[in-house]
């Protein structure tokens, strides 16, 4: 066969929008997953139980279900039970947040029970109390040491974002599939979002190796 992308190529505008909102909803699953999971993560680490049993329900959920199976039921299903429409946008930001707050709450818990008891008695020493001295001695260094972590679910985050194509969001992968549609070219089509998606990508994760390697250097 005889490669062509001058049809993709005529359709770029459509790519630059796709591009733009898979941005855009990475941009609101990365900020809403992180901050959640770290809500999630600190209820997971508390030894009182009205805390630590809800945030493990929802870590065991959200873990254990498919997030595609999470956004077909936010926009399909939600506006049944709730009397309300839900964009596609919102459903799709519903889904990927909540799974990667999942994800990333154990990753927090797991970096803050790396940090030594002696860190806690010392704070408590100097009359810190629990959120005080979670705030500043615990989390700055249980950040450094999750930070390989979180860049990889960073990462997973952006490649989850195609899953938004399920209900006609417009992404990439979505535009993509426009494209390819019209002008019977899916070789070529697919082809270029892979590329796309490489370019993007390909610069986070050589950051995460570079902080992966800066912090084996700093220990």
């Amino acid at each position: 066969m005889v490669w062509d992308f001058s049809s993709v190529l005529a359709n770029s505008d459509a790519l630059i929008a796709g591009a733009i909102g898979t941005v855009r909803l990475f941009a609101i699953c990365l900020v809403s997953g992180m901050t959640f999971g770290l809500v999630v993560g600190l209820g997971r680490y508390a030894r009182t139980r009205w805390f630590n049993w809800p945030a493990t329900l929802f870590v065991e959920f959200f873990r254990n279900t498919p997030v595609l199976v999470q956004i077909l039921w936010f926009y399909f299903a939600l506006p049944i039970v709730a009397p309300f429409e839900i964009s596609p946008l919102s459903a799709a930001a519903l889904g990927i947040s909540l799974n990667a707050a999942a994800f990333s709450a154990d990753i927090y818990r797991g970096g803050i029970q790396s940090i030594e008891r002696g860190q806690w008695e010392a704070a408590r020493a100097i009359g810190m109390g629990w959120g005080q001295a979670m705030r500043r001695i615990i989390l700055p260094q249980a950040l450094k040491r999750m930070t390989p972590a979180l860049t990889s679910r960073a990462i997973e985050i952006f490649k989850s974002t195609t899953l938004a194509s399920t209900v006609a969001y417009v992404e990439l992968l979505q535009q993509g599939k426009l494209i390819a549609s019209i002008n019977f070219n899916p070789i070529e089509a697919y082809t270029t979002v892979a590329v796309i998606f490489f370019v993007i990508l390909w610069p986070l994760v050589q950051l995460t190796y570079a902080l992966e390697r800066r912090m084996k250097r700093a220990e």
